[in-house]
């Protein structure tokens, strides 16, 4: 079904992000002439679908896209699919994509579904760690320089051309696989945090190295709130606040959110000639989470697609769109009737009306930081 702003807004929104945030407080927007995406499932625009083959089950995809084919562990569109729309440009495709002749023009998402920002292990979902989304972005940089000084319109057309790499922006959603790791693999969170930190770190020091100047890096989400975690650390109510969600899991988000806000104040330091914002993508999602109703929301934890009805409406053993037998008897998790009245999608995946809702609020700015600022003169208008 369609989705419309005017769930969230009485007004039309005409907004961009920044495309240079002056230390001075000087207006800006977000206007760059490519996207390069670095991140998990939450912006997978089908690269772990390219790169193992991993395939998703009707409803996956059935709100947008009619189908599961587009590798988005969603019923529709991600937040970087808003955010492309924002900027007026098409949605961004994976880098291993290599079916339809597809265009690179406007950027390039390395993002994969289970990656970490830890190197990955034989355990690993997906083998594209933090470190060789880099590899592979550092790779297309090289290959699409030299394709271009050889001249080819017809080729140099799909291709961003060489100011992207520089006046582009770099985006980051990542590291929420690796604090669920910790919390199943038992490792304390004092020694988890700063290793994935330092990693982090270090890629981007790489990224600025090879010329990259905006980075657009997103915190981690309420963990605590996704009924995955509920189903398998939340048996105990005593262990679950007042909205339901884990106390325990919020707290590690929360503790790791703290300490990448300070990296990103310690990197806008060091970067005097670049842009870090950070984006609070955790408050954005824990006020959804606890004023859903407010915002047209009826479910704000359990699952749409998923089996064993309320209060959760997840089971581990049975993943959103496939038919197993369990206890005896055939089963199928499916689909709910209408995605857009719940906030969550498959157990750890939000539906495209959540997603819709937290672009919105990504684009007043009130939760980046340092805040962004609209440009009057040219605005966006949100089609959706």
């Amino acid at each position: 079904m369609a989705i419309s702003f005017t769930k969230f807004f009485a007004i039309p929104l005409m907004l961009t992000m920044c495309s240079t945030i002056c230390r001075c407080g000087s207006s800006s927007v977000f206007h760059y002439p490519a996207v390069f995406n670095f991140g998990d499932s939450n912006s997978d625009t089908g690269e772990l679908l390219a790169g193992k083959g991993f395939r998703l089950p009707l409803p996956y995809g059935e709100t947008y896209f009619q189908s599961p084919s587009s590798g988005r562990f969603c019923n529709g569109r991600l937040i970087v699919d808003f955010l492309m729309e924002a900027m007026g440009k098409p949605h961004l495709r994976a880098y291993l994509e290599s079916v339809g002749r597809p265009s690179f023009r406007k950027g390039c998402n390395y993002a994969a579904g289970g990656s970490t920002v830890l190197p990955a292990t034989a355990a690993s979902i997906s083998p594209f760690a933090f470190g060789v989304q880099l590899n592979q972005f550092l790779h297309f940089k090289d290959r699409v320089l030299r394709l271009r000084a050889k001249g080819n319109k017809k080729v140099n057309k799909l291709l961003p051309v060489e100011k992207s790499f520089k006046k582009g922006v770099y985006m980051f959603d990542i590291g929420q696989n690796d604090l669920t790791a910790a919390f199943y693999s038992k490792t304390p969170l004092d020694q988890a945090i700063p290793t994935i930190l330092t990693e982090f770190q270090t890629g981007l020091q790489r990224l600025y190295e090879n010329g990259a100047r905006h980075f657009w890096i997103h915190n981690t989400g309420p963990l605590g709130c996704l009924a995955q975690n509920i189903a398998t650390f939340g048996t105990d109510p005593s262990k679950l606040d007042e909205f339901g969600c884990l106390i325990s899991h919020n707290q590690a988000a929360n503790l790791f959110n703290s300490q990448l806000h300070a990296l990103c104040k310690t990197l806008q330091s060091q970067y005097v000639d670049a842009t870090v914002t950070y984006i609070d993508i955790y408050a954005i999602k824990f006020n959804l989470v606890a004023n859903y109703s407010q915002l047209g929301f009826e479910q704000p934890i359990m699952t749409c697609c998923g089996y064993g009805g309320p209060p959760l409406n997840y089971d581990n053993r049975i993943t959103c769109g496939l038919t197993k037998t369990l206890d005896g008897k055939v089963v199928t998790a499916k689909g709910c009737n209408d995605s857009s009245k719940y906030v969550n999608w498959d157990g750890t995946h939000y539906t495209e009306a959540a997603n819709e809702y937290v672009s919105s609020q990504i684009l007043t700015e009130k939760y980046s930081d340092p805040p962004f600022s609209l440009d009057h003169k040219r605005p966006f208008f949100l089609k959706f």
